[in-house]
């Protein structure tokens, strides 16, 4: 297989190449095109939820099982946090107690009507993708998560998110990751532009 990253994609180790389920796929535009897919499938699924509750979405249960509705058409350990470390994310021993903390932060947020819906929704997705908990996909369904949150719970519009193909390498792409960096030194500023551009 050729897996061609684009810049701050996070390379798969061998032992979770053996957990692709399709072996027709050899390289990277075939398997970003089934996990479109199944994406897909996930979002439909998500959206058409009516009774989600703000506990029922920010539980580290929810986030698990999104990713595998995301995923699991692709990999058979989608759904299941990563058991290796790599370049970006907590250890992977700590990846369940640190979503916590953040999912409680999260609901303090939204309780205690510390930062817009839309921030709320920025500094969600930074913090989910910097814990990064799953061994691929982890910025798709962290947009994904904090669609759900805005739309279901914060009752806003969806972020566009550039409004352009992240997972490709290319000018859109460059912002988000230079977004994400930024929000690293706790400047939200690009980020906050950026999700609605």
């Amino acid at each position: 297989m050729n897996f061609d990253y684009p810049p701050g994609a996070t390379p798969l180790d061998p032992d979770e190449l053996e957990g692709l389920r399709l072996s027709h796929i050899t390289n990277r535009a075939e398997l970003d095109r089934w996990e479109q897919d199944n994406i897909i499938e996930a979002e439909t699924w998500a959206f058409r939820k009516t009774n989600i509750t703000k506990d029922d979405l920010l539980s580290v249960d929810f986030i698990r099982l999104l990713h595998k509705r995301m995923f699991g058409n692709v990999w058979t350990w989608a759904g299941e946090f990563r058991s290796s470390e790599k370049n970006i994310g907590v250890e992977c021993w700590s990846i369940g107690p640190t979503l916590k903390i953040l999912l409680d932060d999260v609901k303090f947020w939204i309780e205690q009507d510390v930062y817009s819906p839309y921030e709320i929704g920025a500094r969600f997705h930074h913090r989910l993708v910097a814990i990064h908990p799953f061994a691929n996909g982890n910025g798709r369904h962290a947009r994904l998560m904090v669609d759900l949150l805005l739309v279901h719970i914060l009752k806003h519009a969806r972020f566009s998110w550039g409004s352009k193909n992240l997972v490709k390498a290319g000018d859109c792409r460059d912002r988000y990751i230079a977004a994400l960096q930024a929000a690293d030194q706790r400047d939200y500023s690009l980020l906050l532009e950026f999700v609605r551009s």
